[in-house]
This record gives structure tokens, C-alpha cells and sequence, in this order.
């Protein structure tokens, strides 16, 4: 159990959304995680990839990083259509098998039917938004915590069997005053605590 897939989610946008922010967190992830011992490989949403190679990839790791910005509250449709492809490519074929649901027995509910079982996945994320607007009722997100208002990320992952770790996340990304350093020691922090070596 040490192989990691860092996916960069990113979807370039001249001026607003480089992906420079993104590749710094995948740099860091894969500086500590070879630090560790553990084995690293990529994927790319805005990329020339085929599903199909991607699938192996999904095979051989153990845990997953997904590294994106949050836009419009969700994966960039770069990332959706990555994973759109990529999950079907896997259909009975290290992603998923089914829904989990079978006619000869009913106690097999939906959702269980992931092939990803025992691999574990991590949520990197970046936002314009600052964290205050998170857990609490007279924000934005009207009370939801962050994972809460991600649930359909989370909830992809787990269709197909894999399990959260702890989420990262950085704020307020456009104001001028982000200290990179100490955002980058604290998802070092997160990443101690959910890859322990």
C-alpha cells in the first residue's frame, strides 16, 4: 500500500486560473510523498490521455490525491469529463462493477458495488471563498461543513469503493495577502496525518 496517483484537476484560464497555485500542491504532495517511501505517479484532466491507460493507473495505486480549484462549487468540467470517461473506462474493470444493488438479494444496497475497495482518497482543493463561509449558518453554504458542501465529489469516490481521508483546503486565493508558506505547512500537516509511511 504505496503507490499514490496525484490527479491535477485544474482546467486553464488565461489571466484567472493558470494552474500555478495547483502545481505547487502537486510538487509538494509528491516531495513528501517520495520522502516517505512512496511511489508517485500523475494524471492530468486537461490532457491528451487515453481512459483506458488511465483505468491501470486507478489498478495500481493505493491512495489518490485530487488536486483542483473549486469552480462554481464543484470539479472543474475538465475534471468532470476526465472522470466521466475514465470511471466508465473502468466499469468492471478496477472502478466499479455495478450500482451494488442485485435482484436475488435485496440487503445489497446502492452504492456498493465499487471495485476501489480498501483504497483511500484525499481532496485538495482551492478557493476564492474564505473559509468562514464554511460551518457556519449565516454563510453562504448555510451551515455545511466543507466536505458537506462537496458531497458529490466525495460521494463519486465512494461509489466506486474508495474511502475519504482528511481534506485540504486553501481560501481566499485571490486577495493579494496568501502566505504560501504557511499554507504549504499546513497541508503538509494534513498530509502527515493521512500518509503516515
Amino acid at each position: 500500500m504505496k503507490n499514490v496517483l496525484i490527479i491535477n484537476g485544474h482546467q486553464y484560464y488565461a489571466h484567472i486560473a493558470e494552474g500555478k497555485l495547483t502545481q505547487l500542491y502537486i510538487d509538494t504532495a509528491e516531495e513528501f510523498l517520495k520522502s516517505k517511501g512512496f511511489n508517485v505517479k500523475h494524471a492530468k484532466a486537461e490532457s491528451n490521455y487515453n481512459p483506458l491507460e488511465e483505468v491501470e493507473k486507478f489498478k495500481w495505486a493505493d491512495y489518490f490525491i485530487i488536486q483542483y480549484p473549486v469552480y462554481w462549487m464543484g470539479v472543474p468540467w475538465m475534471m468532470k469529463k476526465y472522470i466521466d470517461e475514465v470511471f466508465s473506462a473502468g466499469t468492471n474493470n478496477g472502478i466499479y462493477a455495478s450500482d451494488g444493488r442485485s435482484r436475488s438479494d435485496a440487503s445489497k444496497r446502492y452504492g456498493s458495488g465499487g471495485l476501489m475497495q480498501g483504497k483511500k482518497y484525499m481532496l485538495s482543493l482551492t478557493y476564492n471563498c474564505p473559509v468562514t463561509e464554511f460551518g457556519n449558518k449565516e454563510g453562504f453554504f448555510e451551515g455545511l461543513s466543507l466536505d458537506a458542501a462537496n458531497i458529490a465529489t466525495h460521494k463519486t469516490w465512494q461509489f466506486c469503493g474508495a474511502t475519504p481521508m482528511e481534506t485540504y483546503s486553501v481560501h481566499d486565493i485571490f486577495k493579494g495577502d496568501l502566505d504560501i508558506e504557511a499554507e504549504k505547512a499546513k497541508f503538509i500537516k494534513v498530509l502527515t496525518k493521512n500518509f503516515r509511511g
